[in-house]
C-alpha cells in the first residue's frame, strides 16, 4: 500500500508533562542506538526489549536501513512484528524473515522530483553521485563508492535509474542516496536542503557526507506518527531514542526522548533526555528505568 499524506502528528491529547504518562510505545533507532558498534544487539538489550513487551509496551524500530537489512533484530520484533524503515518510508512487516518481509506502508518519492532532487544538488554540489534505494532493489551510479553490504542491481547515472523507462521503473523509490568526496557531512547537508528546497526531505545518518533524500514530508517522525495514529497513541506516550540527524524530528516529537551518549549535538540539543552510549546499552538502560517506574 502507497501512502503519501500529509502527516505531521499523531492523536495529541492536551499537553501535560511526559515524565508522568506510562509509555505505550518505545520507538528506538538501530545502528549507533540500539546496536553496538559490532552491529550486534547486547543480551541486557534483548532482556530490556523482550519486558516492554512484556509490560504491554510496543517497541517499534524506526531505522534508515532498508528493510533487506533487517535480519540484525528481525528476532526481537515480538508480537506485532513491524519495523519502520527507509527514514519513513516504508513500514515492514519482518515476521517472514530475512528475504520474505512484507511491506505493509510506502511513502515512495516520486520520480520526478527525485530527478529534481538530483539536478539541483548536482549544480550545487559538483561531484556529487547517487545511488537509488527501492523496495526491493539497489542501483547506483559507477562512480559511486563501497558503502553498503551489497552489489547493485545495475549501475547506470541516476537520470537513466530514475527514468520512465528504466527496467524497474515500476517499483517504488523510497529514497536517493547522495555521497560527496570532499565536502564535510554537515555542510553537504545543510547546501543540500538548502538546494533542493520542498521537492524532498534530505538528512544524514552517516558519519562521511552521505546524504539520504526522501520524499517530501517523510520522516523516521511522521511515519512514526502515523502508525502511533492508528494505534490511538499520543505523542506524549512515545519514548524515542536516536544518535544521528535523521532521528531529530522523531526525538523532537516524542513526549520522552534520549540522545546517546555518543550523539551529534544537534540530537543532543533536540532530546528532552540523555542516556549512555549505544556500546554501554543506553536504550536498555531507560527502558529498565521506565519499568521499574511502574512497580
Amino acid at each position: 500500500m502507497r501512502d503519501n499524506g500529509r502527516v505531521t502528528s499523531a492523536t495529541r491529547q492536551p499537553e501535560i508533562a511526559a515524565e508522568t504518562v506510562p509509555p505505550r510505545l518505545i520507538a528506538t533507532d538501530l545502528d549507533g542506538t540500539l546496536l553496538r558498534d559490532d552491529k550486534s544487539v547486547s543480551p541486557r538489550t534483548v532482556a530490556a526489549l523482550a519486558a516492554a513487551e512484556e509490560a504491554g509496551i510496543e517497541v517499534f524500530f524506526v531505522t534508515g536501513r532498508p528493510a533487506r537489512w533487517m535480519d540484525v533484530v528481525s528476532e526481537h520484533v515480538h508480537g506485532h512484528g513491524l519495523a519502520i524503515c527507509g527514514n519513513g518510508a516504508a513500514v515492514v512487516d519482518l515476521h517472514g524473515g530475512p528475504g520474505a518481509h512484507r511491506f505493509v506502508k510506502v511513502r515512495e518519492l516520486a520520480r520526478d522530483n527525485a530527478l529534481d532532487a538530483v539536478r539541483l544538488l548536482r549544480d550545487a554540489a559538483p561531484g556529487t553521485v547517487y545511488a537509488v534505494e527501492q523496495t526491493y532493489g539497489f542501483y547506483q551510479e559507477p562512480a559511486y563508492p563501497k558503502l553498503h553490504m551489497e552489489i547493485p542491481d545495475s549501475l547506470a547515472p541516476a537520470e537513466e535509474l530514475l527514468s520512465a523507462d528504466h527496467r524497474a521503473a515500476a517499483e517504488p523509490v523510497l529514497k536517493i542516496l547522495a555521497y560527496h568526496p570532499e565536502i564535510d557531512p554537515d555542510a553537504f547537508l545543510t547546501l543540500a536542503r538548502l538546494a533542493i528546497g520542498d521537492r524532498a526531505n534530505v538528512t544524514r545518518s552517516s558519519p562521511s557526507a552521505l546524504l539520504e533524500i526522501s520524499g517530501p514530508e517523510v520522516s523516521k517522525a511522521s511515519t512514526l506518527a502515523l502508525c502511533c495514529a492508528e494505534r490511538g497513541i499520543s505523542h506524549e506516550e512515545v519514548v524515542a531514542f536516536g544518535d544521528m540527524p535523521n532521528d531529530v524530528e522523531m526525538l523532537t516529537w516524542a513526549g520522552r526522548s534520549y540522545a546517546m551518549g555518543n550523539a551529534h549535538p544537534d540530537v543532543v540539543a533536540a532530546a528532552s533526555g540523555r542516556t549512555v552510549a549505544n556500546n554501554e546499552d543506553g536504550v536498555a538502560v531507560v527502558i529498565e528505568r521506565l519499568l521499574a517506574e511502574r512497580l
